[in-house]
């Protein structure tokens, strides 16, 4: 992982983690320690969901740096290419997207904005697959599992060519690094209260207090 900065989880189901989307060595032995404590909970109960934040450039548009996803655990059976899933290689836990039906071997993953795929991952190496919110659960009509599934294929081919965009053209990929950057901080704005009018109301209210003093003398 990039960060260095979360701790094992104590209740897995509340968890924050911290989820690498890259292909660089963890920096520390505690970092090595953390992420392998993740994965002996992911491994040892099924279907559970945790927290993380992406930290990493190799998986945009699809996710962004700072990004908190829910992880939830799987079998390598239950997959289909073009899932985004958490394995484990080394001390590193990687966040990329499925390319090729598992092997005898293994499985193989990418990042969308990388030139070429990972080394291939053993089967044990599966961790968990991206999971979406509960309003985005799978339909169980026929035609609603077509629609999710015709959407969900579009929904990979314009990553994976915004990502080659990104991975070819740097300057692409900072300007849109920049833009989403922008435009998260202009959404924590509207989430914050106004300063200068609370300001204001402030001043007005002091001075209809004053006014009210002046007027009673």
């Amino acid at each position: 992982m990039m960060k260095d900065n979360w701790a094992p989880p104590e209740q897995p189901q509340n968890s924050s983690l911290t989820f690498d989307d890259t292909s660089i060595e963890t920096a520390s032995n505690w970092g090595a320690v953390r992420s392998a404590l993740v994965a002996e909970v992911l491994r040892r109960q099924d279907r559970l969901r945790v927290r993380g934040q992406v930290c990493g450039e190799s998986m945009l548009p699809a996710l962004w740096p700072g990004e908190v996803v829910k992880i939830e655990s799987c079998s390598l059976d239950e997959l289909r290419p073009g899932e985004i899933v958490l394995a484990q290689r080394d001390d590193r836990l990687v966040l990329h997207r499925l390319v090729a039906d598992r092997g005898p071997n293994g499985f193989v993953l990418r990042g969308d904005s990388v030139r070429h795929p990972d080394p291939e991952y053993p089967p044990d190496a599966l961790l968990g697959r991206l999971v979406r919110d509960d309003h985005e659960k799978r339909g169980s009509s026929e035609t609603s599992q077509h629609a999710r599934l015709s959407a969900e294929w579009w929904n990979v081919k314009w990553s994976r060519t915004i990502g080659m965009l990104f991975c070819h053209c740097s300057l692409a990929r900072r300007f849109a690094l920049k833009l989403h950057s922008r435009r998260k901080a202009w959404a924590r704005d509207l989430t914050t209260p106004n300063r200068t009018e609370e300001l204001a109301m402030l001043h007005l209210n002091s001075s209809e207090a004053a006014s009210s003093e002046a007027g009673a003398s």
